[in-house]
């Protein structure tokens, strides 16, 4: 299947599930971004994801971090074989699910079973009926273990919450005659901590201006290379989709692609630029870097994009 054909069916699947679903991102590091009450989704979409470098990964970590929102990339394939429906899989800590997958815990309300990991495919246990149903029958750990073709070390293992290959799972539910594999939230497996930050030398001194600026009025600038916006700008109330950039013609597609991003997160947005007579674009805020220089408190650049969101 094309990129772009399976980006459409997951935004369909999202509207179907009552999700509030971005438009088109133009961004590198997620292609989607939908909520639906508490819950905020930044989705990464690819049909081989062995495309998604460490370096994406960060980037939607780090965006999943600030905006309290969770990662997830949908695929169909890796180097090693074709991703399985109602398997979680894992890569630079984002969680990895098939399009079924998604469909079924989506659409279907049935989250999946199964985790990837070295040597297989594995499920969580249900602790508490394990053990209950082992005194229940007066079954010995050495009995269990036997059937379950395990050390019975790996049992008391078991009912302390350790994971189980599938088969010895299928094992035990056969024997003890009760469900013992527990479902798994896809989005408990994300790490919400990225391995690094974009530090402010990436970027052209314009944007370091503004960048500095901001951190001398008390925000803190969490910069971002790979998204419409330059940045996420935050202090202990606020928290701003903000872009650094030349006004330019070229400027409009992205304040539209910025707004719409602002509307789903549910956060402001605003761009500093060089020179506008204009107070908003497309509807995000835009306040010159004249203005932002005359600023000592964050609340007026919020007071600013109240003011401007609606002229």
């Amino acid at each position: 299947m094309e990129r772009q054909t399976l980006i459409n069916e997951v935004r369909d699947t999202l509207a179907k599930s009552g999700f509030y679903v971005s438009g088109s991102c133009n961004a590198v590091s997620f292609d989607i971004i939908s909520r639906r009450d508490n819950m905020l989704l930044i989705i990464k979409v690819l049909t081989n994801v062995d495309a998604f470098s460490k370096p994406v990964a960060n980037e939607l970590k780090t965006l999943t971090k600030f905006l309290e929102a969770s990662p997830l990339l949908i695929g169909e394939k890796s180097g090693a074989g074709e991703i399985e429906d109602d398997v979680i899989y894992l890569r630079h800590g984002v969680p990895i699910i098939s399009k079924g997958t998604f469909d079924n815990l989506f659409l279907g309300g049935v989250p999946p079973l199964m985790y990837a990991s070295p040597g297989g495919f594995y499920v969580r246990l249900d602790t508490d009926i394990i053990r209950m149903a082992r005194e229940k029958k007066k079954i010995s750990l050495g009995t269990l273990a036997e059937i379950a073709g395990v050390s019975r070390r790996a049992i008391q293992m078991y009912e302390e919450g350790m994971s189980a290959m599938i088969d010895v799972a299928v094992r035990l539910e056969n024997f003890l005659g009760e469900p013992v594999v527990l479902p798994i939230d896809p989005f408990s497996y994300a790490s919400e901590t990225p391995d690094e930050e974009i530090e402010f030398d990436m970027f052209e001194d314009f944007e370091k201006n503004v960048f500095a600026k901001l951190n001398e009025i008390g925000y803190r600038v969490v910069p971002i290379l790979r998204c419409p916006f330059n940045a996420l700008t935050k202090d202990k109330k606020t928290l701003i989709l903000t872009g650094v950039e030349r006004y330019a013609m070229s400027l409009v597609k992205k304040a539209h692609i910025v707004t719409n991003l602002s509307k789903v997160t549910e956060k402001h947005s605003v761009f500093f630029v060089d020179y506008s007579e204009k107070q908003n674009l497309e509807g995000t805020p835009l306040i010159s870097i004249g203005e932002l220089k005359k600023i000592n408190d964050p609340e007026k650049i919020v007071e600013l994009i109240l003011e401007r969101k609606k002229g």
